[in-house]
């Protein structure tokens, strides 16, 4: 006999996490609901993991939120389909040669990228949003263009806030897909980016996505104090404790 939620011990902690937990059984195996909703979540996040980044979709959401207008500069690394990516982390870390050639040298306080990483789904969903918060907390500082990545690892943005002159770059790239959650979005910000720069010298948040994760404003706030603490103090990583104010991050 199944359960009731009344009567179900695991109800509660489940109802606090995405987590699969006190899943039950029928017979010998777990119940067919389980079962299904598992083979769901695979499906979402096998799905993400290969799904192509539609440029023209996101340049349109960036329209939407007012920053249509923003200079926008679209690059590919050295891979030159997902399935050489998802075998070639190493192509996913370098520009084209023809795309390092091309970049427009600037003087920018901060350049952010749109980098489709192992999510597209993320970023399409996240980045205009997301974009839209952030610069909204930036008077003042010179906006470098935004550059649409494809084919994406983290590294690749050292290239190319090197190539552009940024002070600072922000890679807003798809997350590796769980399952519980197959849009997360996370923000790399890097101090004076050039290539060979370690992890522990970025600053990461991450889990930025819809219900259950840190919503667009939070993670806004979290990076603009970020971004100006990296500014105050000349670096970033480990150099750069995150001690952002509480009430920012209760904004959703």
């Amino acid at each position: 006999m199944a359960q009731t939620p009344a009567t179900d011990p695991w109800a509660r902690l489940r109802a606090a996490t995405p987590a699969r937990i006190g899943l039950g059984r029928a017979g010998d195996a777990p119940s067919l609901r389980a079962v299904l909703e598992f083979q769901m979540a695979h499906a979402e996040a096998r799905d993400a993991v290969h799904a192509a980044l539609d440029e023209a979709a996101l340049r349109e959401a960036l329209a939407q939120a007012g920053l249509g207008g923003h200079p926008t500069l679209s690059l590919q690394s050295q891979a030159p389909d997902r399935t050489t990516y998802l075998r070639r982390p190493d192509l996913g870390r370098r520009l084209r040669p023809e795309d390092a050639a091309g970049l427009p040298r600037g003087e920018w306080d901060v350049v952010f990228v749109l980098a489709d990483g192992l999510s597209a789904t993320a970023l399409q969903r996240h980045a205009a949003p997301l974009l839209q918060a952030v610069l909204a907390r930036l008077p003042g500082w010179r906006v470098g263009p935004l550059v649409v990545a494809h084919q994406a690892r983290v590294a690749l943005g050292d290239e190319i806030g090197a190539g552009l002159g940024a002070t600072q770059l922000a890679m807003l790239v798809g997350e590796r897909p769980g399952l519980s959650v197959a849009d997360s979005l996370g923000v790399y910000l890097t101090h004076a980016p050039r290539p060979g720069r370690r992890d522990s010298e970025r600053n990461c948040i991450s889990n930025i996505h819809g219900a259950g994760g840190l919503g667009h404003a939070a993670a806004a706030a979290k990076l603009a104090w970020l971004m100006t603490e990296a500014r105050r103090l000349g670096q970033t990583g480990i150099a750069l404790k995150d001690d952002t104010p509480l009430p920012p991050l209760l904004e959703g």
